[in-house]
C-alpha cells in the first residue's frame, strides 16, 4: 500500500495509489489543527490497510533535510498551532514501519509536472504556486533542490511596481513577493478575492508585474528551462501570457532559456500536482 499526503494551508489531500503517481482513491478535507488533521488522515489510511510507504508534500517552512534537528517539523509558520509540530513523529506513532519521504508541496508538484505534466522531458524546471502564500519547487539537473532548508521563493524582495504604495501583507517581511502578490494580499489590496475580480481589472497587471520580476530572479539563479505557475490565483485568463510578456521585456534579451516559447506555462496536472507528487516521492 502506497500512500500520499498533501498538506496545504487551507486543505489536506490524502490518497492511496502507486509510486508512479497513479491516484487510486483520494479524500480532501480542510486543514485545521495538527492533531485533528493528522488524526483524520491517518485514520483514513488505517481503514484501508497499512501503508508501506508514505509521501508527504507539506506547506513550509518545514525541515526536510534528514539528520538536521528540525527534520520532519513545521518551523516558523504563521499558521496558528503548527509551529514545531512533528509530521514524521505523528506518522511514526500510527505506522512505525512505514517509510516516510517528506518534501515541500511545491517540490512535490514540480516532480509531478516533470514526470507526468507540463514539464515532461525538462530536467531544469521550476513550479511556482500562488495561493494563500507563494512558493517555488525547483528541479535542477533532474534533482530536487533543498539546500540547508528549502527554497523560500515567496519571501524574496522584488522591485516595487511603479505607483504601488500597498504596504504588503507578509507577517514577517511585509512587502516580499508573497506579501505583495499572494491571494490574501490581492484580497486586502483590492477589497475582494482574486476569483471575484474581472479579467480586465488592474489587479492582474500588478500581479503579473510582480511575478515576472520574481521569475527573473529565479531565472538568474537557477536558469530554469521552463517555469510553471499554478495555484488558484494563476487561473485567471491570460495570466501566464501576460507574465511572460513582462518577463521578456525586463530580461532585455539577455537570458538564453527565454528563447523557448512558451516559457511561462500553466500546470498540466492542475489541482492534482501536489498529491500526485506526494505519491511519486515514495519512489525516490
Amino acid at each position: 500500500m502506497i500512500a500520499g499526503i498533501e498538506l496545504g494551508g487551507g486543505k489536506t489531500v490524502v490518497a492511496i495509489g502507486t509510486a508512479t503517481g497513479l491516484v487510486q482513491e483520494e479524500w480532501r478535507f480542510p486543514t485545521t489543527t495538527p492533531a485533528e488533521t493528522f488524526g483524520r488522515a491517518l485514520q483514513w489510511f488505517a481503514e484501508r490497510g497499512t501503508p508501506e510507504a508514505i509521501g508527504v508534500a507539506a506547506f513550509g517552512p518545514i525541515g526536510i533535510v534528514p539528520g538536521r534537528p528540525e527534520y520532519g517539523k513545521v518551523i516558523a509558520t504563521p499558521k496558528p498551532g503548527w509551529k514545531d509540530f512533528s509530521i514524521t513523529g505523528a506518522i511514526a506513532e500510527v505506522f512505525p514501519a512505514a517509510k516516510v519521504t517528506l518534501d515541500t508541496d511545491v517540490n512535490a508538484a514540480v516532480l509531478a509536472e516533470a514526470r507526468l505534466g507540463a514539464g515532461q522531458g525538462v530536467d531544469d524546471l521550476a513550479y511556482i504556486t500562488i495561493g494563500t502564500g507563494i512558493g517555488a519547487g525547483i528541479l535542477s539537473g533532474g534533482h530536487l533542490i533543498h539546500g540547508a532548508l528549502h527554497p523560500e521563493f515567496g519571501h524574496i524582495k522584488v522591485p516595487r511596481c511603479p505607483g504601488d504604495e500597498y504596504p504588503g501583507i507578509c507577517s514577517f517581511h511585509k512587502d516580499c513577493l508573497e506579501g505583495l502578490a499572494s491571494g490574501p494580499s490581492i484580497a486586502a489590496r483590492w477589497g475582494q478575492p482574486a476569483a471575484e475580480l474581472p479579467r480586465d481589472h488592474a489587479a492582474w497587471d500588478t500581479e503579473a508585474w510582480y511575478l515576472a520580476h520574481g521569475v527573473l530572479s529565479l531565472l538568474g539563479v537557477v536558469s530554469s528551462a521552463r517555469v510553471i505557475i499554478g495555484g488558484g490565483v494563476s487561473q485567471a485568463e491570460g495570466f501566464h501570457e501576460k507574465t511572460e510578456r513582462i518577463l521578456k521585456e525586463i530580461a532585455a534579451g539577455y537570458f538564453v532559456p527565454l528563447s523557448a516559447s512558451p516559457y511561462v506555462v500553466p500546470p498540466l496536472l492542475e489541482q492534482q500536482a501536489g498529491i500526485v507528487g506526494a505519491l511519486l516521492l515514495t519512489g525516490i
